[in-house]
């Protein structure tokens, strides 16, 4: 089955992600989440890339990114990829011996509404969703745990995001998603589909030639 093409609008909010070839680790030590964390700040630094949030798991990381410009979030991801491999084998003493990454990122469209503040959710409870943490503020490698902090030195490449950012963010994030949210929330990420309300999810779909990710897996039964 042929790929379908990047999505390169810009004005659009991207649920992005990755991870290690074969769920290996890709973060085992501080030093890995800090230069991960230094390729982020370098790539907003070098670009008009909006990054919203993050979150830096041991084997994948997934980001919320927000570009101006058409074309800009793949050329973004492309300059984030490489230079994190290139640095990891130097970091690791591995250059030669094969890919980091599984293959290339994923990037669901996510509505700018309540929607992009579901996915900023999902994005930021990753650590404690997964119990590393008691509490999602305490994760260290996240954008929730720097705005926590309270210091605008270490937000300076987090950007502001098209829906205001709710006073009760951090208790939000700390309750748990419902049963719906999560299940659409994994369908987007599992079938590549847009993230939002039915009818801007179906427009979206038609925009990108998405069409497939809206239909149901596999044959209907009795076929």
């Amino acid at each position: 089955m042929p790929r379908r093409p990047r999505l390169v609008a810009g004005a659009l909010a991207y649920h992005v992600l990755n991870r290690r070839v074969g769920r290996l680790p890709l973060f085992e030590e501080p030093a890995d989440y800090a230069a991960f964390e230094q390729v982020l700040a370098e790539a907003q630094a070098n670009s008009r890339i909006r990054i919203a949030s993050y979150c830096l798991m041991p084997t994948h990381w997934h980001l919320l990114l927000w570009p101006r410009q058409d074309g800009e979030l793949s050329e973004v991801l492309r300059w984030i990829t490489v230079t994190h491999t290139q640095r990891w084998h130097s970091h690791h003493d591995t250059a030669g011996t094969g890919p980091v990454y599984q293959g290339r990122f994923r990037s669901f469209p996510v509505q700018t509404d309540t929607h992009f503040l579901t996915v900023a959710r999902y994005v930021e409870r990753n650590a404690l969703r997964a119990k590393l943490v008691r509490q999602a503020e305490n994760w260290r490698w996240s954008s929730l745990w720097r705005r926590a902090q309270g210091d605008p030195k270490i937000t300076t490449w987090l950007s502001d995001w098209p829906v205001d950012l709710p006073r009760n963010w951090v208790a939000r994030v700390n309750r748990p998603e419902t049963d719906e949210d999560l299940d659409r929330l994994r369908l987007s990420v599992q079938r590549g589909r847009p993230f939002g309300e039915e009818g801007w999810v179906r427009r979206m779909a038609k925009r990108f030639g998405m069409e497939s990710t809206l239909r149901p897996r596999g044959r209907p039964k009795g076929s």
